[in-house]
């Protein structure tokens, strides 16, 4: 762990409507940018995850093909290049003549079968049907966690809008990238990130990232400075009468309709991207709800996020009450921290950045296998 001077005096209180980043100068965020960035070099993908999990998609994808003829695609962090150090490879099944409820005996027996084999290409590992809302099945393969989906067409089309987006965005990849950061922060350090434990989704995240992209844009230079309109953003949010859209909060007593407040924001081009958004949004929506099944209306949740490309989906779903409390807790922790650092001599920033993110640099530093 890199430090310049400790220990680290903070404030003992900051109020909470306080904003010190308007106070800080271009040279003190660059600073606090720079620092953050060795964080990000800890988590983003590296030559080798990246060989690694194309290996196993391609295996995955020859293993189908060759034994049933079905195509598989990779899609959710993986292909959008924002996947952490733990995190597993998504991909979907297509074949018109499947249903979900084929899933169990034709996608499990195929990778119980490679499992068993002594002559697998990979090694195959903890294949399990998971009888979720989405039907999963779930397997490991060269110690990477895989999970399965049949027909989820609509998983492709958001990674195709949210590159769009990320290439409109530019900085850089400045959208990546700070998915990238939130998403450690959510997962390592507040450990509220994951459907499965009834947390967030990392598409709702995503979502909730966009969100301050559009309303932020000409102040957002660095994913930290990201990170820091999120927390505090969400942390004020008033989550027991509002939900979040892509263009606005949304009113909880209005369900199922969706009404739409604006965006209270000054921030100039905010108009052109209202345009561009809501034009790639409905070009997907349109071919998603072509692709649709069962339309449903918007159900009140816990978290309440509409998908940008699905709007009777609610992306908090997953979200539990204890853990909803739990994550509201953590944001308004996570900013009053942040909004601390913010504030601290420049020769403190690193030490405030590396406590901030701490459980990410103990991982390196333990020589945690990252793939």
């Amino acid at each position: 762990m890199i430090r310049e001077c400790s220990p680290l005096p903070m404030p003992e209180s900051v109020p909470a409507h306080s904003d010190p980043s308007s106070l800080i100068s271009p040279d003190a965020w660059q600073r606090l940018e720079s620092a953050t960035l060795s964080v990000v070099h800890r988590i983003q993908p590296t030559i080798s995850s990246e060989h690694l999990r194309t290996a196993v998609i391609d295996y995955v994808q020859r293993l189908f093909k060759v034994r049933a003829g079905y195509q598989v695609l990779p899609f959710g962090s993986v292909p959008l290049k924002t996947y952490l150090p733990d995190g597993d490879i998504d991909l979907t099944l297509f074949d018109p003549a499947i249903s979900d409820e084929n899933l169990e005996n034709d996608v499990y027996a195929i990778l119980k079968s490679e499992e068993q084999s002594k002559d697998s290409e990979f090694e195959v590992n903890a294949v399990q049907f998971v009888p979720a809302e989405v039907k999963l099945v779930k397997c490991r393969v060269q110690n990477i966690d895989v999970d399965i989906s049949v027909n989820q067409i609509g998983g492709l089309y958001t990674v195709h809008f949210l590159e769009k987006v990320n290439k409109k965005f530019g900085k850089n990849h400045l959208f990546r990238r700070s998915i990238m950061l939130i998403k450690d922060w959510c997962y390592y350090e507040a450990c509220i990130l994951g459907s499965h434990r009834g947390f967030i989704c990392t598409y709702a995240l995503e979502t909730l990232v966009l969100y301050i992209f559009h309303i932020f844009y000409n102040s957002l230079d660095g994913p930290l400075a990201v990170l820091y309109r999120f927390l505090d953003y969400y942390s004020k949010f008033d989550w027991n009468n509002k939900g979040i859209s892509l263009f606005g909060p949304i009113s909880l007593s209005s369900l199922p309709e969706l009404v739409t407040e604006p965006p209270d924001t000054n921030d100039e081009g905010f108009l052109l991207r209202e345009e561009f958004l809501k034009e790639w949004a409905e070009a997907f929506t349109v071919t998603f709800r072509n692709c649709e099944k069962n339309p449903q209306v918007f159900s009140r949740k816990f978290l309440n996020i509409v998908d940008p490309l699905n709007q009777s989906n609610n992306l908090g779903r997953s979200v539990r009450k204890k853990n909803f409390d739990r994550i509201r807790s953590a944001f308004d922790i996570g900013a009053r921290k942040l909004r601390k650092i913010l504030q601290v001599p420049a020769c403190f920033v690193i030490d405030g950045i590396n406590r901030f993110f701490s459980n990410t640099v103990i991982r390196k530093g333990q020589q945690v296998q990252f793939v």
